[in-house]
């Protein structure tokens, strides 16, 4: 196990912004340095731990993905090595975590698309029937696969707000018909190619959520995270039952310990975490790792 980073702080490279987990930076005009920390975020809020090997975590787990799926959309890598575009006093801060990408135009909507009812959309299904506005047969149970996976997309919201769901028209309406039917196309490509593979892995992709942006050209491109347990439901597929909320591998633990906190009302300033809690979600990723892609941390 690394020492865990909780904020990167490069000076060789001018800080453009800090998300929840990533840290972005520019590199020249045209490319971008995303350091993965390991902070990680509950219920929107950022905890105070980080947790140790989350961000190398999910930067393989991504680039597993990003080579595996690269005939199906050009994504946002350019094979710079990280290390390359640092001072050297400052290799071990991105070594393992992080990547040089291309600059893109964002595409400000959330491309989401569900196999299994679960989560918001289980709460939406409940209400109403439907998910998102797309009617579903009657009499779904919790964690049941859905008839064939759907497109729910989201309307990506500022810093500290929840993402709000949307239609498929409202998609329409905000980036226009060809490219909402082609990010709808090639998410639900993405995702059935992952789930095959996942379940050959022992693992069900209940749900995820993929970022895309348009180069110079208006090309799209896959970018951000793909795949990974921040961005994806993963179950193991020997504990699956339909009807109850099955485990899963990402912050589940630090969710249910959470949730039992009655003095918390899930806002910032977040509270403090028990050093069980840090391990068992340390090794929860990287199990995920090792499970779906085969490799270890590297």
């Amino acid at each position: 196990m690394t020492p865990a980073l909780y904020e990167s702080s490069l000076h060789s490279l001018p800080l453009l912004s800090r998300g929840k987990v990533r840290d972005n930076y520019a590199v020249g005009n045209d490319t971008l340095l995303i350091v993965t920390s390991d902070r990680l975020s509950a219920f929107d809020v950022v905890m105070n731990e980080p947790i140790p090997d989350k961000g190398r975590v999910l930067n393989q787990m991504a680039m597993f993905w990003f080579d595996r799926l690269a005939d199906i959309v050009p994504n946002h890598l350019t094979g710079i090595a990280p290390e390359s575009v640092v001072a050297p006093d400052e290799t071990a801060q991105v070594r393992g975590r992080s990547m040089v990408v291309k600059r893109l135009k964002p595409i400000m909507v959330e491309a989401v698309v569900r196999g299994y009812l679960i989560g918001s959309g289980w709460k939406d299904y409940q209400h109403s029937g439907a998910v998102c506005g797309i009617d579903l047969p009657a009499g779904l149970q919790q964690a049941q696969q859905l008839p064939e996976p759907i497109f729910t997309p989201a309307r990506k919201a500022e810093h500290g707000e929840h993402d709000e769901n949307i239609s498929f028209e409202q998609m329409i309406v905000t980036i226009g018909a060809p490219l909402a039917e082609r990010i709808r196309e090639v998410s639900l490509q993405l995702y059935r190619r992952a789930a095959e593979y996942a379940a050959t892995r022992g693992i069900i992709i209940a749900d995820t959520k993929f970022e895309f942006g348009l180069d110079d050209a208006g090309e799209l491109h896959l970018m951000d995270e793909v795949l990974t347990a921040d961005s994806s439901r993963f179950w193991p597929a020997d504990s699956y039952r339909v009807g109850i909320s099955p485990p899963s591998f990402d912050k589940q633990f630090v969710r249910d310990y959470l949730e039992t906190l009655t003095d918390w009302g899930k806002t910032a300033p977040a509270p403090a975490l028990p050093a069980q809690v840090i391990e068992q979600t340390a090794a929860k990723y990287r199990e995920a790792l090792q499970r779906l892609t085969g490799q270890s941390l590297a």
